[in-house]
């Protein structure tokens, strides 16, 4: 069965044997069924110290042809994971339903040489090839797992930690693996975690993208959650009729295959025909709505979207039942959504809608959470882009090297971070032509070549980098990305709107901020008001209130809480005013918000000024580090995922309640009461 030569090969064999008396905790079984696969199936030898296997240059070029949809959808999360894993020494992998590697990100200084050969386009990480680890291991297993150090099949690997998601399509096959190793000494149960959210994510880009001209329901049972990926999504046909549902809509339905609801009405789950909501999602903004599980009575959030292709509605196949939905009023847009009395909001929205069919780029200004990007996705709402790509990136979030790759692509890697290497000379590297002209090697070319036809939005445009600002301007008078190395550059139409705090003028004194791009960034310039200073403060308060009490419709706003509400100054704005609210609703002892369920330190003083990161944490979390506040997140989406059972959350983690309970203390994270 194996050759007893080599203390790895040894070890693998008492496991097996049961006989292993240093296994810790116990090796998972879905190791062991591994090594039993490497031994018995594969034949492989755990001291073997081959190259890892690169296919041949054609095949290689082949299998990035047929992948560059889904590499494409995958790279945004990519980045990101590696941001929230910044400084842990994990890397980002992703390989096909194969185990074949098609993208990378991260740092190439491991120590484990042999698992660095390994991390090239090409390389193959099923386990014949790559013994047990982390990809080849979850495409065979088809769940989320960990694979630590001396769990790895092959020696070279024990020094590594893997921990891999699958990424299935709405068929439910399993078409990539997204994977985060390291030289880490634990199994990191939070990175699982996080891996996992980043791989769902990629689902649900793909799910609505192959159904891009299908209607889509995105549902979820916290209104904040969609959009997330935690959602639910369905799409339906031009009839009316359940096409597909991805794995979050059929575990929120409680359904185990999509074919039992194939076909049918979006009556069959919830108690809204398509149409209504179809309508009332245009006529909300988008905002989700309350809607109830027709099986058993649960309040779900959604929203629903009409298809991007025109053709999906046409002929005589088009969905009667929007057309007999009562005429909403034709005047009225997204824009004027957000029309409550005040003046100048008005002067704003009326100069916004003026300019909606022009190409000019917009300055909005405003405080921290007056509400800047809201007010921006509403005006691309309205626009003729609708149906094209909205996408914000915010330009202080983000070191320098990895805001350029955020906006431009992967001309220069994130700090400490090399992009895969190409192959080796003697496997006959060569280019190959795809739809966008990229070559083997290139990268993707960034955020702004994804909002190609719809709208940029840059928050904080004031924090962008000089030689960013030169590349920018470049973008907005010449409407076309430069690529690496001289090659032609892409040509793009987007809408540039860009955000600020204020004080431009002041970094333009300094030099800090290009005059010329200043000036081509404030074609009109909008400014929202502090919420103090507007004079539909109580309509603006009313509807944030209905908005954040749509779950719970029986709670009424008291007029004494009412008038405090309006007498506050709100340094942190609207953002803050929701959060308040928020908190009161899921603190409250009866139906009725009255003056006594303010905050203890409500109206002492004047609240010192609040992040907007600082608005979404309560006091104990916000002195918590980038990496807890990433471990805090994904818990909270996981006890969400839970329904706040906190014995699933526990088994799902593979902890102790207990031990889950002082997790959630030091995090700062506390159930609502039961009522």
């Amino acid at each position: 069965m194996l050759q007893p030569i080599g203390s790895h090969a040894r070890y693998i064999q008492s496991v097996l044997r049961g006989t292993a008396g240093n296994d810790g905790p116990g090796t998972p079984d879905y190791v062991k069924r591994s090594w039993l696969r490497c031994l018995t199936q594969y034949h492989l030898d755990p001291q073997s110290q081959r190259e890892p296997y690169v296919l041949p240059r054609d095949e290689r070029l082949a299998r990035k042809e047929r992948s560059l949809e889904l590499v494409s959808f995958a790279d945004a999360e990519m980045a990101h994971l590696y941001h929230q894993l910044a400084g842990s020494g994990y890397s980002i992998i992703l390989t096909d339903r194969d185990g074949v590697l098609l993208d990378y990100y991260g740092d190439l200084s491991f120590r484990n040489a042999a698992f660095r050969t390994g991390l090239v386009l090409g390389a193959v990480w099923s386990e014949e090839h790559g013994g047990t680890n982390g990809m080849g291991t979850c495409l065979f297993e088809r769940a989320p797992l960990i694979v630590h150090r001396d769990q790895h099949f092959f020696s070279r690997n024990t020094g590594l930690t893997c921990c891999a998601a699958p990424i299935f399509d709405y068929r439910g096959d399993l078409v990539a693996v997204l994977d985060a190793s390291g030289e880490s000494d634990r199994a990191q149960q939070h990175t699982l975690v996080l891996v996992n959210m980043s791989a769902q994510m990629i689902e649900n880009r793909l799910f609505l993208y192959r159904f891009k001209d299908e209607f889509v329901v995105r549902f979820h049972s916290r209104p904040e959650l969609v959009g997330t990926w935690g959602e639910g999504i369905i799409a339906l046909d031009a009839a009316g009729a359940i096409a597909a549902l991805d794995r979050n809509a059929l575990f929120q339905l409680g359904f185990k295959n999509a074919s039992e609801l194939a076909g049918a009405p979006l009556e069959r789950v919830f108690n809204i025909s398509l149409g209504a909501l179809v309508g009332r999602s245009q006529k909300k903004s988008f905002h989700p709505l309350p809607i109830y599980d027709t099986r058993h009575g649960g309040r779900f959030f959604a929203t629903a979207q009409a298809p991007q292709s025109k053709r999906a509605l046409g002929g005589k196949q088009r969905l009667t039942r929007i057309e007999e939905l009562p005429a909403a009023d034709p005047g009225r847009s997204p824009l004027d959504e957000l029309d409550f009395g005040d003046p100048m909001m008005a002067r704003n929205i009326q100069a916004a809608r003026r300019t909606q069919s022009r190409e000019v780029p917009i300055l909005l200004l405003g405080e921290s959470g007056t509400g800047k990007e809201f007010f921006a996705r509403a005006m691309h709402a309205s626009s003729d882009r609708a149906d094209k790509p909205f996408i914000a990136v915010n330009c202080s979030s983000l070191p320098e090297t990895q805001l350029e790759r955020e906006l431009f692509g992967r001309p220069v890697s994130p700090r400490g971070a090399t992009p895969i290497p190409p192959p080796a000379a003697s496997q006959g590297d060569g280019a190959a032509s795809s739809p966008a002209g990229k070559t083997e090697g290139d990268e993707d070319l960034g955020r702004v070549v994804q909002a190609n036809g719809g709208t940029l939005f840059l928050d904080d445009v004031g924090e962008l980098p000089l030689e960013l600002q030169a590349r920018l301007l470049h973008i907005i008078e010449e409407r076309e990305v430069l690529r690496p190395d001289g090659e032609a550059p892409v040509l793009v139409d987007v809408r540039v709107v860009s955000a600020a705090r204020g004080g431009l003028q002041e970094k333009v004194r300094r030099g800090e901020f290009r005059e010329d791009l200043f000036y081509r960034l404030q074609s009109l310039v909008l400014t929202l008001p502090p919420l103090r200073e507007r004079k539909d403060k109580v309509a603006l308060i009313r509807h944030v209130f209905a908005q954040e009490s749509a779950a719970t419709p029986s709670v009424t706003l008291g007029d004494d809480l009412a008038d405090a509400l309006r007498a506050y100054a709100w340094p942190g704005n609207i953002r803050q005013l929701r959060n308040v609210l928020r908190g009161m609703i899921a603190m409250r002892s009866g139906d009725r918000l009255d003056g006594g369920c303010l905050p203890a330190d409500y109206g002492v003083g004047e609240p010192e000024p609040v992040t907007a990161e600082e608005c979404e944490l309560p006091p104990e979390a916000q002195v918590l580090n980038p990496l807890e506040k990433a471990e805090r997140g994904a818990l909270l989406k996981e006890i969400e995922l839970h329904h706040g059972n906190i014995s699933r959350v526990a088994q799902k983690l593979g902890i102790g309640r207990n031990t889950l309970y002082r997790k959630m203390r030091r995090l700062g994270i506390t159930l609502p009461p039961r009522h």
